[in-house]
Parts: C-alpha cells; sequence; structure tokens
C-alpha cells in the first residue's frame, strides 16, 4: 500500500522577466522621473546635511553655475558651456566604439597624449611657423597622436582577441607616465607647465570659449550623421550586434574594428587639443580631469545618441559645479559634487534595469509525491 506525501516545493521567491519593447515614449517618461527623483534626493541630502531649504539648496547651485546672468556678466555661463562641451566630446568620441562592443575606456589617455602632442608643437614650433601652419600643425598631430594610442588596443584585439577595456585602461597609465616624464624634462622638475602664448587658438572677440563650444557642437551634427547615415555607421550597428553575422554578410571585422578606434581615438586627440591650445595653454597630469571616464557613462546613458548627450552632459556639469558651490558654501567635503553626480547616475541606470525587465513574483506551491 502505498502512502502519499504532501511536499514544499520551493521556488524563488521572484524572477526577471524581459519586457516586451517598451514604447519609446514611456522609456523616456521612466527616465525623466527617474533623474527628478534623483534631483530631489540630492536636494534632500543637501538639505539635510547643511541645513538650508530646498530652495536655497539649488539657488546655490544656479549661482553656482551661472553666476548672475540678470546683471549681463556670462562669463561663468561660458564656463558651463565649455565644460560642457568637453565632456561631450570625450562621450561622442567613444560612442563609436562602444556602438560596436568596443569597451573604450581609453579616452583620458587619448585626450592627454593629444594635449601633449599640442603642446610639444606650441613650444618647439610656436616661433618656427606662421600663425595658420601652426595651427594646422598642432591640429594635425593631436587628431594623430589619439588616433594612434586609439589603434593600439584595437589592433591588439582585432589580432589576437585581447581584452579591450584593461588594455585601454593601461594605455591611460602610460599616457600619464609620459606626460609626466615631459613635465620633468620640459618644466624642470615642475608639476606644471606655465602658459605658453604660442599656438593658442583663436578667440572669438574675447571669449576664449566660443570656439571649443562651436567645434564640439559641429562635430555632435556630424556625428549624428556618421552612425545613422553612412555605410560606416551601418558596419559598426551590424559588428556591434553580431560579429558573426557582420563575417556572414561580407563585412571585414578586424577592418571594423581599427578603423572605429581610429576614429575615436582621433576625436579624443581632438578634444585634448582644444584643452591645451583652447583654454589651458598648459599641460600637466590632469588637464582632463578625469572626464574620460565620465563620458563612458555619458556615452551609455545618452542610447549612443549624440543629441541626447548634449542633454545628459549638460545635467552631469551643472551638478558637478552646483554640488561644488552648496559644498564650498556649507563647509562640506569636496567629494560631495562626485555623489551628488553619482546619485543620478545609478538613478538612470536603474530606470534602465526596469525599462528592459519587469519582476514577477512567486508563490510556494504543494505539490504531492508518490
Amino acid at each position: 500500500m502505498s502512502k502519499t506525501k504532501t511536499v514544499h516545493k520551493r521556488e524563488p521567491l521572484f524572477h526577471l522577466v524581459k519586457r516586451d519593447d517598451m514604447k519609446w515614449w514611456q522609456a523616456w517618461l521612466v527616465r525623466i522621473a527617474a533623474i527628478v527623483v534623483a534631483l530631489l534626493l540630492v536636494g534632500f541630502i543637501s538639505m539635510l546635511l547643511t541645513k538650508e531649504s530646498f530652495f536655497t539648496i539649488y539657488e546655490t547651485m544656479y549661482r553656482g553655475v551661472f553666476g548672475k546672468l540678470e546683471t549681463g556678466s556670462t562669463v561663468m555661463l561660458w564656463k558651463y558651456l565649455q565644460k560642457t562641451a568637453i565632456l561631450l566630446g570625450l562621450s561622442l568620441a567613444v560612442t563609436p566604439a562602444f556602438k560596436m562592443k568596443f569597451w573604450n575606456c581609453g579616452a583620458e589617455g587619448q585626450a592627454l597624449v593629444g594635449g601633449l602632442a599640442s603642446m610639444i608643437c606650441m613650444i618647439e614650433l610656436g616661433d618656427v611657423l606662421p600663425y595658420p601652419a601652426l595651427i594646422l600643425v598642432i591640429l594635425l598631430s593631436s587628431v594623430v597622436a589619439g588616433a594612434i594610442w586609439g589603434v593600439i588596443p584595437a589592433i591588439f584585439k582585432a589580432q589576437y582577441n585581447t581584452n579591450e577595456t584593461l588594455f585601454t585602461l593601461m594605455m591611460n597609465y602610460v599616457a600619464t607616465q609620459i606626460v609626466k616624464y615631459y613635465l620633468y624634462i620640459e618644466g624642470g622638475g615642475s608639476n606644471k607647465i606655465n602658459p605658453v602664448a604660442e599656438g593658442n587658438l583663436p578667440m572669438i572677440g574675447d571669449n576664449k570659449y566660443a570656439l571649443n563650444v562651436i567645434i564640439i557642437l559641429v562635430i555632435t551634427i556630424l556625428m549624428y550623421i556618421y552612425l545613422n547615415y553612412s555605410k560606416h555607421g551601418y558596419e559598426i550597428t551590424v559588428v556591434g550586434e553580431s560579429q558573426n553575422t557582420a563575417r556572414y554578410v561580407g563585412i571585414n571585422v578586424k577592418k571594423v574594428i581599427i578603423r572605429t578606434m581610429i576614429v575615436s581615438g582621433a576625436l579624443c586627440g581632438l578634444v585634448g587639443m582644444l584643452l591645451v591650445a583652447g583654454t589651458d595653454h598648459s599641460i600637466d597630469t590632469n588637464t582632463v580631469g578625469g572626464q574620460g571616464f565620465t563620458a563612458i557613462m555619458v556615452s551609455w546613458l545618452g542610447q549612443f545618441n549624440p543629441f541626447i548627450m548634449v542633454l545628459m552632459s549638460a545635467l552631469v556639469i551643472f551638478l558637478n559645479l552646483g554640488s561644488a558651490k552648496v559644498a564650498d558654501n556649507c563647509g562640506l567635503n569636496s567629494s560631495f559634487a562626485d555623489i551628488a553626480v553619482g546619485i543620478v547616475i545609478l538613478f538612470v541606470v536603474g530606470c534602465e534595469f526596469f525599462i528592459r525587465y519587469s519582476i514577477k513574483f512567486h508563490h510556494t506551491k504543494k505539490e504531492a509525491r508518490v
């Protein structure tokens, strides 16, 4: 005679289910809501730390970014636009590689060697070449230097399937040490070369920031066209979706990887030139200031869309500068600005997860077993 024994089958409390494609406007409502909630949380945390009102916090942020626009002073506004343009330029530079699923984490080093090439030309050729020729040489040398720094890991990836993330990260450290050595030789052991006048990019009126902003805006439009309406952009998309499919349809994957990283590195080198020859007129190991790493998040959060990256870059720089002003006024640690930016990035990344997946909860079920 058999006995029936009832047992409990344990199942996970919940599991993840991939959503059907969400409508684009619904996805953007979720993203906007995430940003708003993140900004509210930043304001609330600031209130707890500073004992100031919510509106006072954001007024301080506004003043820290834009100054007093109502008085006609636009200096701080242009500085904000300059920083936004530099971050946007680096984000645009890494986007073709990311869309191809080549994880280029070396924008920092590629921009730094581009800036170093600019500085060498400014010092060595400043009193040798006429100004138009000098500017052309600075431009070409910076672009070529960045392209070389970008193509080295691409060649190893294409030929030997090396890990591009580690390779490009290590190239950042090599670039930093090269700049440090150059500073030791040229600067007499100092950590920074004093500003030089030869080879500075031309100003628009008395504004040294406007040209950089205009150049990056032009690159934004060109990058959008390149990614969405060119043969190269199509090949980048196919390789990113599946290298096997790309090979099946006749695309030379190795060639696409190398060519794309030349473009990515060249744009980083151009941004390095804009920093050194356009605004700073000097160089040190912190010239790029970590924005090459921030650009990774901006590119990803912008869904590889150059125009969305404009908004994301502007938001990140606003939070960075505004939170730094709050920290300075209220005696907080200087890392408060990084925390504020990190909160917003965390919320945006989190919302992308919920756009793609939903959570399904289980209930414990009984099952009869003989």
